[in-house]
């Protein structure tokens, strides 16, 4: 699937609980019979951690604690990147020797081994693509060129003769997998995948189980657009995220509100990534089944348990659009989203609706 928007939910209220002073006199009329002076009340402090990684922005944060200090947190926050960096190595298409590259150069010609975390992504992109009707569909690199929403922007719609014979080597039903090999095979000539719709979840998954296992228990991991959250702020409240205006005015321009404790968020949007041309808005979300940018939505945010689902679904649910997408979403266990669609009309599963989301004003409208 296309390469994801940069972040689209940055409402995290990140703010450190200040805890009083102890008030009251500490003097006593010996040294002998004073009592000690209190200790200190511990104010927690944040600590970040902000780089660039799986060509988008990560952030990495979570707060110090009685028993973790700001040192083993930089510590957990490096290893945590680190992760991310070393999954990318792998699945990257922009190096000739990540694990998918060679599946693509070889296409048509032989099967790939490859480690286990690729071979687990690209599983669970197939099974998204038979959930989805193939909407969602890795093959879809094929089209990779003809479409120019990346360092290489140009507002121009490519030839429709180009994009139909790109659509035809699109078919996630040619990809063979043997799971006992650990291989992976394009059956075609021609055909190529890229994880970039799918890879970033699996990733801020994969940081979040580092930075649980350094003993952190209230953090929030982001990659672009797709974000973990862990636990609750150091007073008890839990994190908040903010669903972007999909036509507001900046990315910090939020319709709505959701607390957010143990669970992952991910926005698909048509408004990072694209231009208007002659009326008409062309973004990087892709339909597999036309070649062209999908009409049905205008942004799709994803609450789900983990970052690897809520990513794989986003994309989906978006090209399907808002009918078939919320029953796809309401099929899946612990799954909810936020749709607002091209008539800028606003839908909400019902999860999120128990959830108790917090509409704060009707999404702008434009084109």
């Amino acid at each position: 699937m296309p390469r994801r928007p940069l972040p689209a939910l940055l409402a995290l209220a990140l703010l450190a609980c200040s805890v009083p002073e102890p008030t009251g006199s500490t003097k006593g009329t010996s040294a002998s019979s004073s009592a000690p002076p209190p200790a200190p009340a511990f104010t927690p402090k944040r600590i970040a951690l902000d780089d660039k990684a799986m060509g988008t922005h990560i952030t990495l944060a979570a707060f110090t604690a009685p028993a973790l200090g700001e040192e083993k947190i930089h510590t957990a926050l490096e290893k945590a990147l680190g992760e991310i960096r070393r999954l990318e190595a792998l699945m990257t298409t922009w190096r000739p020797d990540s694990e998918i590259s060679q599946i693509n150069t070889s296409a048509g010609k032989k099967a790939i081994k490859v480690g286990p975390e690729s071979l687990s992504v690209i599983q669970k992109s197939v099974w998204m693509s038979k959930q989805s009707e193939g909407v969602f569909d890795i093959t879809f690199e094929a089209m990779h060129g003809l479409w120019k929403f990346d360092e290489d922007h140009t507002e121009k719609v490519p030839d429709p003769a180009a994009v139909a014979a790109a659509r035809a080597l699109i078919d996630y039903r040619k990809i063979k997998i043997d799971p006992d090999k650990s291989t992976v095979m394009l059956e075609q000539a021609g055909m190529r995948m890229s994880l970039g719709g799918i890879a970033k979840g699996f990733a801020v998954d994969a940081a979040a189980r580092v930075l649980t296992g350094a003993g952190l228990a209230s953090f929030f991991a982001q990659a672009g657009g797709d974000l973990y959250v862990r636990g609750r702020k150091p007073d008890g409240s839990a994190w908040r995220v903010g669903v972007r205006d999909p036509r507001g005015k900046d990315e910090n321009d939020f319709f709505a509100m959701l607390e957010v404790e143990d669970h992952a968020f991910s926005t698909a949007g048509d408004y990072e990534r694209g231009f208007v041309k002659d009326g008409k808005r062309y973004h990087h979300i892709i339909d597999p089944r036309t070649g062209y940018p999908s009409t049905a939505s205008r942004s799709v945010t994803i609450w789900a348990k983990d970052a690897f689902t809520a990513d794989a679904i986003d994309d989906a649910v978006f090209i399907l659009g808002p009918e078939k997408g919320l029953k796809l979403v309401e099929s899946l266990d612990d799954c909810g989203a936020v749709i607002v669609d091209e008539h800028n009309k606003l839908w909400i599963s019902e999860r999120l609706k128990e959830k108790k989301l917090q509409v704060l004003r009707p999404p702008t409208d434009g084109i």
